[in-house]
């Protein structure tokens, strides 16, 4: 029997769609093909555990499975969910009449548990183009995929929820964001409140015309004085993001998965904080 079922795959800040073809008929033996990596093959022993230990099997057919288009590289464990399904579907152990019409993607764990996956922003952006009627993901993600408009998002936390709400048609609690709500309510409550920092008159008054201004600023003092401290607060008097540059930060966030849980859309300009021994780095390997 020959089941499709749809993921999708990250290429820089922009998703593509994967179709996931399972083919079982008799013999034994597991292929997976498709310019798959390491993470998406050692998928079965995941998926093997996971599905025991929610009452079903790992069929002992032979399981042919295709990711297309086939000559584009595969990466990451975010496949589980869907492999797992469309091996369920397959093998006539659950029903799944309209399982083309949901994105999957999800990473195992051995008792079937959810942990969250990378790129979700991009991926949803990408099947609301495609028409697909919705997103399941892990519930860590879900926030953050809500953020696309006409496109129901279903954050789940365990395999056995996406198994009954397609074998049983169990509903599944879809996951609503305002955007433009979220967007004001994070400026309002940055991470790092510039207002917290007491003394420090003169670098206070420093950062202000950098920021100001648009200046660099190079802050030099002895560990503990408080660098690091002022310097994350920075992006809270730099002028706010508009909804566009949000919109295009979280993607790029989400991509490499640096996006926090409950937050959704990012509306603080980033900040990053390298490791006070970079520099020592840096000149050492510096060609003069």
């Amino acid at each position: 029997m020959l089941v499709k079922v749809f993921g999708s795959s990250v290429f820089g800040v922009d998703a593509e769609i994967i179709t996931i073809e399972i083919n079982m008929e008799k013999g034994i033996g597991y292929h997976l093909v498709g310019l798959p990596d390491n993470a998406i093959r050692e998928s079965s022993f995941r998926i093997q555990a996971a599905l025991k230990n929610n009452g079903f099997k790992f069929p002992g057919k032979k399981i042919i499975v295709n990711m297309a288009p086939a000559d584009m590289r595969k990466e990451g464990s975010a496949y589980d969910l869907s492999l797992a399904l469309g091996i369920l579907s397959a093998s006539n152990q659950i029903k799944s009449e309209d399982i083309d019409r949901y994105i999957i993607m999800g990473e195992l764990s051995l008792d079937g548990s959810l942990q969250p996956i990378k790129g979700a922003l991009p991926i949803a952006i990408k099947a609301r183009q495609e028409g697909f009627k919705g997103f399941i993901l892990p519930k860590q993600n879900a926030n953050e995929a809500a953020i696309v408009d006409d496109l129901d998002v279903f954050g789940i936390e365990s395999i056995s929820e996406v198994i009954n709400f397609f074998d049983k048609g169990e509903a599944l609690e879809s996951t609503r964001v305002n955007t433009r709500e979220l967007f004001y309510d994070n400026l309002a409550h940055p991470e790092y409140d510039f207002a917290d920092v007491k003394g420090q008159e003169s670098i206070k008054r420093c950062m202000e015309i950098a920021a100001a201004g648009g200046h660099n600023i190079i802050m030099v003092g002895p560990p503990g004085s408080g660098k690091t401290m002022l310097a994350k607060r920075l992006p809270g008097i730099l002028p706010p993001m508009s909804l566009h540059e949000a919109l295009e930060t979280t993607k790029i966030h989400s991509v490499v998965g640096r996006v926090r849980e409950n937050v959704g859309l990012m509306a603080e300009r980033p900040f990053r904080s390298p490791h006070h021994t970079i520099s020592d780095v840096i000149k050492y390997n510096v060609k003069v």
